[in-house]
């Protein structure tokens, strides 16, 4: 059975993403800082039938980070890699003016060296990873050329691959999430990925100027611009950058608390567009999946 190590999964996007692998008979190693929540949360997976290592604690801790790893050879290797965990910075989150840089400091550890040292810590069992070795290129890369693929699997050129596509923004009868054949990629290497995957959960506040949104923001655009470089240096991984969109999740809560979230799209929603790049086996690239209530052009607002 695959593997599949997925940070921050005792709720919100990751819960629901280690949800669906386990239904589809994933074997998972999961974390979280709370032990109370991810141990319900194993117990929940666990009804499926899959294997699944809970291990508490913080992905800032090295030792912590060893043992995710160490958990996931365990249960026979490494297919995918999944940087959920992820930290504000400041709670409510202010402007720039008053960023505290502790606080900063904090956003950067988790959200951007947290997931390079678990990430180095898994490479060997990732590139010996066969999961998706089966899978054709089904986006064929040129350079380091940007695309912009249709369902047909024919491309144009697209001067600008952080342009995210709204074709089904806003349609009552069509889907609203973004998958293979309807996302922006930036090909990274000339030829498809024979080894795992890594997922880094990314943000539009990476790419976009929201107040008080800039030290958040400024950690995810690091990781945005890692994953990007982790792509063209491991040629043999898949690596997805994916901004999810506007989610109803504690992190927006905390972000923003007088913010009415209620009409928000629950995190379970966005995980058929994950779902789509393990299928697809897509190619590296920034990709993302606007569910729920799309603002009209299909650019989630956070």
């Amino acid at each position: 059975m695959p593997v599949a190590i997925i940070t921050g999964a005792s709720k919100g996007l990751g819960r629901a993403l280690a949800a669906a692998l386990a239904g589809r008979g994933w074997d998972l190693v999961v974390d979280a800082r709370s032990a109370g929540p991810l141990a319900e949360a194993a117990r929940e997976l666990r009804t499926t039938g899959a294997r699944v290592a809970a291990l508490p604690g913080d992905v800032t801790d090295g030792g912590h980070r060893a043992a995710l790893v160490a958990a996931a050879g365990e249960l026979g290797g490494l297919d995918l890699l999944v940087n959920n965990a992820s930290a504000l910075g400041a709670e409510p989150l202010v402007r720039l003016a008053d960023q505290p840089l502790d606080g900063l400091r904090a956003a950067l550890e988790v959200n951007v060296v947290a997931p390079l040292s678990l990430l180095q810590e898994a490479l060997p069992l990732l590139r010996s990873s066969s999961y998706l070795s089966s899978y054709g290129e089904l986006a064929p890369y040129i350079g380091n050329r940007s695309y912009r693929a249709d369902v047909g699997n024919s491309h144009a050129y697209d001067s600008d691959p952080y342009t995210k596509n709204a074709r089904n923004a806003g349609s009552s009868d069509s889907s609203p999430y973004i998958g293979i054949g309807d996302v922006v990629i930036e090909a990274n290497a000339e030829a498809a990925g024979t080894g795992g995957a890594v997922l880094n959960i990314s943000s539009d506040a990476a790419v976009e100027a929201y107040p008080t949104w800039g030290g958040y923001g400024a950690a995810k655009a690091a990781l945005d611009q890692q994953s990007a470089v982790l792509a063209v240096e491991e040629p043999g991984l898949r690596v997805w950058w994916v901004d999810p969109g506007d989610m109803r999740t504690d992190l927006y809560a905390a972000a923003a608390p007088d913010e009415d979230a209620s009409g928000r799209p629950l995190p379970a929603t966005v995980v058929p567009a994950l779902l789509r790049l393990l299928d697809g086996a897509a190619p590296s690239g920034r990709y993302a999946a606007a569910a729920g209530t799309a603002a009209p052009d299909g650019v989630s607002t956070r």
